[in-house]
């Protein structure tokens, strides 16, 4: 009888190594706020250059030296913060009325097909009206008091909110409207749970939209029967043959809207992180 085969001791399986993980791709750098002034940096440089070697001439282009010097000048003189005071007053009221306006007549025009049919096509016509051709009519209805000045500003502000929110709410996907509709959710809350969140992007950047638009029709407003304001000193800038003063206001009139708009957009990113999009990307 042979003697039982004794199984072959198989030596020890050591474990294959792992492959390595390949390299993570190296993340985009993220753009830095102070980005934004490289081109404003490199503008100023260039007009302070050309105005000091003779390229432009300086009763023409004064360097942003001398606007800043022409700047503090009117600081001194205790009347700037009056100006922009005033200037920033009138802008609120005005796109305080037009927006709230806007507001509730573009979301008519949204949510209603016959509202829509009725009012939008002469809204459409008026948009096209330049915001000088409003002034002698205003002169003549309400005088040269404040009250032509800020309707001025509130008609350059409807406009624009008013078609951000009606498109807003028109293009609100029709599949979402009908299952909100099978769940049995009534009238009102199918328009706060589902159409103004979703119309809320289009609503924002109408109100972004029409403050811009403020600005530039209370200059327009200003430029006429006004004594105090920046646009009364642009008149001043141009009626005294003052380029510094003029460029002075201008520049103020950037970095106001400037604020107000960064303004607008944080409240627009705090309203609106719950969109999944290509900008609120990790």
């Amino acid at each position: 009888m042979s003697p039982p085969a004794h199984s072959a001791v198989l030596p020890q399986e050591v474990a294959a190594p792992a492959p390595a993980a390949a390299p993570a791709a190296p993340a985009a750098p993220r753009p830095r706020a102070w980005w934004g002034l490289l081109l404003p940096a490199a503008l100023l440089a260039l007009l302070e250059a050309a105005s000091r070697t003779g390229w432009v001439a300086g009763h023409l282009m004064p360097p942003p030296s001398e606007v800043l010097n022409t700047v503090w000048w009117l600081l001194q003189q205790g009347n700037l913060l009056a100006h922009i005071a005033t200037s920033s007053l009138r802008v609120l009221v005005g796109f305080g009325l037009g927006a709230s306006l806007a507001l509730a007549v573009g979301a008519l025009v949204g949510l209603s097909r016959g509202a829509e049919r009725v009012l939008d096509p002469s809204f459409q016509a008026l948009r096209a009206i330049p915001s000088l051709a409003w002034v002698p009519l205003l002169l003549l209805w309400l005088g040269i008091d404040e009250s032509p000045k800020i309707v001025l500003i509130a008609i350059g502000a409807f406009f624009p909110v008013y078609m951000g929110v009606a498109a807003g709410f028109r293009d609100v996907d029709r599949k979402l409207v009908e299952v909100a509709r099978m769940a049995g959710l009534s009238q009102l809350a199918l328009v706060r749970r589902l159409l103004l969140p979703a119309a809320l992007p289009s609503v924002m950047t109408g109100l972004r939209n029409g403050l811009s638009l403020a600005w530039m029709f209370m200059v327009a407003a200003e430029l006429i029967a006004a004594t105090r304001g920046l646009g009364y000193l642009l008149t001043d800038g141009r009626e005294t043959s003052r380029a510094d003063i003029v460029l002075a206001a201008i520049v103020l009139l950037a970095l106001l809207g400037k604020l107000t708009d960064t303004g607008m957009a944080a409240v627009e990113r705090r309203w609106l992180t719950w969109r999944d999009t290509f900008e609120n990307r990790p």
